[in-house]
């Protein structure tokens, strides 16, 4: 066989677009020559897809589009590519599999996927239905009660109403409490309230970037993480400790202030509460309908050591500090190997649907 042309698909229009580049970047450079013909793949934050074509360390400034052409995947299914488009010609380079590297809103809530399931394409990760039900914070954490998953106590209101719901917020919660837009990741627009001032400031922060508001009681909790690799049988990692910076791992912590927050791989539990988290990874797998890949991320009660479900990302970070590649290196699935897992995956699945 010869070499699979691979589609990396990374920035967007959400506010993890920078995030998104340095995931892609790292993608890319682990990526193997030999097996892939990699073929960049850019949208902006206007959202005009592009073909990059300089060099990986050129995506990292932001730059990217000067080195690159305009083009689109087109949701047909004969054309099976890219649509680079050349004055008023174009040209059309044909596609085995797409690797979306795209986080948040436009990427990662089942809106690309369901280009590429109207393209006849094979992708790496979940669907339509398990990326939009994952990223729907308040439509995941209904799905995971309605399987007998422990999770935060939490509500769900429009950010239209947040300013009329602080009494109720203050009555259910007390202090303090977390808030969060339902549809983004990477800790985006997410804040902590010790107070009124707060909880209303976390409220319109929220809103800034969602229409709909998460607000959960607060749990004195070690923050864990566990990888899921697979489709049929699945594959769960060792859990993982953040021991974040910040009072909680928030952007700053996980991107900016990277190199003082802490992964503790394996996390430090007993046996059997390792057992218990790695259960729980994969029933809130399969509860949110996820396929190919995610991460899973748990808080474990300090003092009862009660574990709780927090959420699924379907497209986990890959970038050089991301925590679902180091927990699947240390589960004996080194980067490399795990993107060549993960486009099998997308491959066999396209297969097993047709």
């Amino acid at each position: 066989m010869g070499k699979l042309n691979v589609a990396v698909l990374f920035g967007g229009k959400s506010g993890e677009h920078e995030i998104s580049i340095m995931s892609a970047m790292s993608v890319i450079k682990n990526l193997s020559k030999e097996k892939y013909n990699i073929i960049p793949l850019g949208i902006d934050k206007d959202g005009q897809w592009y073909l990059y074509k300089g060099d990986t360390e050129n995506i990292r400034p932001g730059e990217w589009v000067k080195y690159a052409e305009k083009a689109f995947i087109p949701p047909d299914p004969s054309v099976k590519g890219i649509m680079v488009i050349k004055d008023d010609s174009h040209v059309t380079l044909s596609i085995d599999v797409v690797f979306p590297v795209l986080h948040g809103p436009n990427g990662e809530d089942g809106t690309v996927q369901g280009l590429l399931e109207l393209a006849g394409l094979p992708y790496v990760g979940s669907g339509v239905v398990g990326s939009a039900c994952a990223m729907d914070k308040a439509v995941a954490n209904s799905l995971f009660l309605q399987a007998g998953l422990p999770h935060a106590d939490f509500i769900s209101l429009r950010s239209s109403e947040a300013e009329k719901a602080v009494d109720d917020i203050e009555k259910r919660f007390g202090y303090p409490c977390f808030i969060k837009p339902a549809n983004m990741g990477s800790s985006v627009g997410i804040t902590k309230a010790h107070n009124r001032e707060e909880l209303v400031f976390g409220l319109k922060e929220a809103g800034k970037y969602d229409k709909k508001i998460i607000v959960e009681e607060f749990i004195n909790a070690r923050e864990m993480e566990c990888a899921v690799l697979g489709d049929d049988e699945l594959i769960v990692s060792y859990p993982g400790e953040i021991i974040p910076s910040k009072e909680f791992y928030d952007y700053e912590a996980k991107y900016l202030d990277g190199d003082n927050s802490r992964l503790l791989i394996p996390a430090e539990l007993s046996d059997r509460k390792v057992a218990e988290i790695r259960e729980l990874a994969a029933r809130a797998f399969r509860a949110v309908n996820a396929e190919g890949m995610a991460r899973v991320d748990f808080l474990v009660d300090r003092e009862t050591l009660e574990v709780y479900v927090n959420e699924v990302n379907t497209i986990p970070g890959f970038t050089r500090i991301s925590m679902y590649p180091k927990l699947m290196d240390y589960s004996g699935i080194p980067y490399s190997q795990l993107l060549d897992k993960l486009i099998e995956l997308a491959i066999k699945r396209r297969e097993t649907d047709r």
